[in-house]
């Protein structure tokens, strides 16, 4: 399995992805060729989007599953990720390899990635592979295999990825802690890659299960962008895809996170040299109407050499080496991060004081219409950056019609970057940077020798 189609914990980084945040209305600004935008939904519920695009002779296609570490629970967590690694396997159509090895002769290649709501299956072929592809992505959509060696030989691949990507790394190993701590009840809590006494124990009914409820195409949204005629691509859908019969709708999830009063701190000792500070708040879904301006909020404070948390600990204070600033908005109210890598000799808490300073300083004075129009300059740059290539605008039309319920979303966005306002970003700032919701989150790092010692008494006490 390739890195890419793997997950690190909570795919912290997959938050950047343009254009999270929905909203009603027409676009004033034109997109060129957006008018040729169509949708169809088959019988069978599977909705498909196509973008015609003849600049290239190639096509990219996005097939969003809703199943994520959000669907899971104690038992099954990781299940979602696991089946990003399976479903290059074997299919009742297809022996192990040969999917790929035709994706590879149609001159396609195949990718995929899963995170807290959805799984997203990715293909980049030319024009005459259309057909070739539908008949494989149906094959597996609909026939997956549940071969025991091949469930067995790659949840031994899901162990070692998530020691090499979460436990052998002390930033994701705090992330994992920081996010379970955060939540007290919402399913968000789970890392996306899995518990590890879970991985383990998933069964071949589970994966049955949970296959035939979550990849269903009633649960499903495909989007095609490039080289194609939209007939021919609803044709093909409806001959490979529109056999496989609905399925009940999954099980909504009821959980509401209930209100956090109080902050909450996790500490954990890693053999290493480095320390890690990370403060996590509770923040929004994709579609609240404030996402968008809390990304630019976030962009100000740590984006680039010139954002005010770089300029104050970094150049002037000294106190850290890194950071970066996240927003993880999904279907539900996620966490706003800061991560910080710091000197092996950092006073954690004069840093976490300075860190709150900072917040306290921009909830109290905003920003200035400089720092705004920078940011803003800089999403405008990324949204028709993103637009100029047949994955970009899959990848934008998917996740509004999946996260914001409309494809047409998308079309707003410069207008709604333009819309922005210092008055709303100081707004959101004060709402979201408080004390008694975050979470906080340190790394000390303690000797290799020190921590086999410890784990060594651990034992001799186990054993007496």
């Amino acid at each position: 399995m390739s890195p890419s189609r793997t997950s690190n914990i909570g795919r912290l980084a997959a938050v950047w992805i343009l254009g999270l945040l929905g909203a009603a209305g027409a676009a004033q600004t034109e997109i060129p060729g957006a008018e040729r935008i169509v949708e169809r939904t088959l019988d069978n519920g599977l909705k498909i989007i196509v973008w015609p695009d003849e600049d290239i002779p190639n096509v990219a296609w996005y097939h969003y599953v809703r199943a994520g570490a959000r669907n899971e629970y104690p038992g099954i967590t990781g299940i979602s990720h696991f089946f990003e690694h399976l479903m290059f396997k074997a299919s009742e159509g297809l022996p192990p390899g040969e999917f790929d090895r035709i994706m590879e002769a149609a001159g396609g290649v195949n990718n995929a990635y899963t995170n807290s709501d959805v799984t997203v299956y990715t293909d980049w072929f030319p024009r005459s592979a259309l057909e070739t592809i539908f008949r494989l992505e149906a094959d597996r959509f609909a026939r997956l295999e549940f071969v025991p060696e091949l469930v067995e030989s790659e949840r031994g691949v899901v162990v070692s990825e998530r020691r090499s990507s979460t436990d052998d790394q002390n930033q994701w190993f705090l992330a994992e802690q920081v996010q379970a701590t955060a939540f007290a009840a919402h399913p968000y809590q789970n890392p996306v890659i899995g518990w590890p006494s879970d991985i383990a124990a998933w069964t071949i009914d589970d994966l049955k299960r949970y296959h035939r409820t979550y990849y269903a195409p009633n649960n499903t949204t495909l989007v095609i962008v490039g080289d194609v005629d939209p007939d021919e691509v609803f044709a093909y859908a409806e001959q490979y895809f529109g056999p496989t019969p609905a399925q009940e709708p999954p099980p909504p999830v009821r959980t509401v996170e209930p209100p956090q009063t109080g902050q909450r701190r996790v500490e954990v000792q890693r053999a290493g040299q480095t320390p890690y500070l990370q403060v996590a708040f509770h923040s929004t879904a994709k579609r609240e109407p404030d996402t968008l301006a809390l990304r630019m909020l976030m962009d100000i404070l740590a984006t680039g050499e010139s954002s005010r948390l770089y300029r104050r600990l970094i150049d002037q204070d000294q106190s850290a080496v890194a950071l970066r600033g996240v927003v993880d908005a999904e279907f539900d109210p996620g966490l706003t991060w800061i991560l910080l890598t710091l000197p092996a000799d950092a006073d954690t808490a004069a840093v976490e004081a300075a860190l709150f300073e900072e917040l306290a300083g921009i909830a109290a004075d905003g920003v200035t219409v400089e720092e705004l129009a920078k940011v803003r300059n800089i999403r405008l740059a990324d949204f028709w950056r993103t637009l100029a290539t047949i994955d970009g605008k899959a990848d934008l039309l998917g996740d509004h019609e999946v996260f914001h319920g409309d494809w047409r979303d998308a079309l707003t966005l410069a207008d709604r970057i333009e819309a922005v306002t210092p008055e709303q970003i100081q707004r959101i700032a004060g709402d979201i940077f408080r004390v008694e919701t975050s979470t906080v989150g340190i790394v000390v790092p303690i000797a290799a020798s020190e921590t086999a010692s410890n784990a060594g008494t651990d034992e001799a006490e186990m054993g007496s």
